[in-house]
């Protein structure tokens, strides 16, 4: 369904990426993890037409999205960056309703289907009772469900988060993945997501992609990938590898 096709992504004269590729089957729940600075988020905004490839070509369905009509596009892949902010005066509502601009009439005008879809979506992720609140007063929780409900409401197809649990405690990341995995499950919206934490990766997507040396080192399910060779090779770190028997799921405790 989605299809990164050799790209390759310099800034300047640093090569950030160099002929990646990778296939999104429909539905499916991706993490991508490394280090700082292997390109994770270069990844993704190539993925969502933020950035243009020097080489290289990501398509939907088998079609460029850098030759898509852009409405339409926004119908289907929806993105959520990092440290992304709202106007200071705008409330859950209207921040929603944001996410119906891509259906949006002439000049912009929403109608009632656009308004029943931005509050369905708003009901989907838990944030109804807040419609009312300006964002600026929520908490990191209570935004970063926003923001998704936001995206949900462009009902999309494929969702592009970088790095949802960024400045939230471990209660509200482990709450915001559980969202994330319920709508991919629920909708079937195919879902890629950067993360930095490997437990929480291996926890709730059902395949990795490990980014190293401007490249993909390793792509597969959670326990093809979190091995403690793995974990020394990519991240310098010495580690046990356990598994979960009753989430079904492996994980990691450092050993130094």
């Amino acid at each position: 369904m989605l299809q990164v096709k050799n790209i390759s992504i310099s800034y300047g004269a640093r090569n950030i990426l160099e002929n990646v590729s990778l296939t999104f089957a429909e539905g499916s729940l991706t993490a991508v993890i490394g280090r700082n600075g292997c390109g994770k988020s270069t990844l993704l905004k190539a993925m969502s037409r933020s950035l243009y490839p020097a080489k290289g070509d990501v398509l939907l369905d088998g079609v460029s999205i850098y030759h898509q009509n852009t409405k339409k596009l926004a119908r289907r892949l929806a993105i959520l960056s990092q440290g992304v902010k709202s106007p200071e005066d705008y409330t859950v509502r209207r921040l929603v309703c944001c996410g119906r601009y891509p259906y949006a009439g002439f000049g912009g005008r929403l109608s009632a289907e656009d308004f029943a879809a931005a509050d369905s979506a708003m009901a989907d992720v838990g944030v109804d009772a807040l419609g009312d609140r300006p964002v600026a007063t929520l908490s990191g929780g209570e935004r970063q469900r926003a923001w998704i409900a936001m995206l949900l409401a462009q009902e999309p197809e494929i969702m592009l988060l970088d790095e949802p649990t960024t400045f939230l405690d471990v209660g509200c990341q482990y709450d915001i993945l559980r969202l994330v995995r319920r709508l991919n499950r629920e909708k079937g919206i195919t879902t890629v997501m950067v993360l930095h934490d490997l437990n929480q990766a291996a926890r709730y997507a059902d395949r990795i992609v490990v980014m190293r040396d401007r490249g993909v080192f390793a792509d597969g399910p959670p326990a093809a990938i979190l091995t403690p060779e793995l974990l020394k090779t990519v991240f310098g770190i010495q580690a046990k590898v356990l598994r979960d028997d009753a989430a079904g799921v492996p994980y990691y405790i450092p050993a130094e």
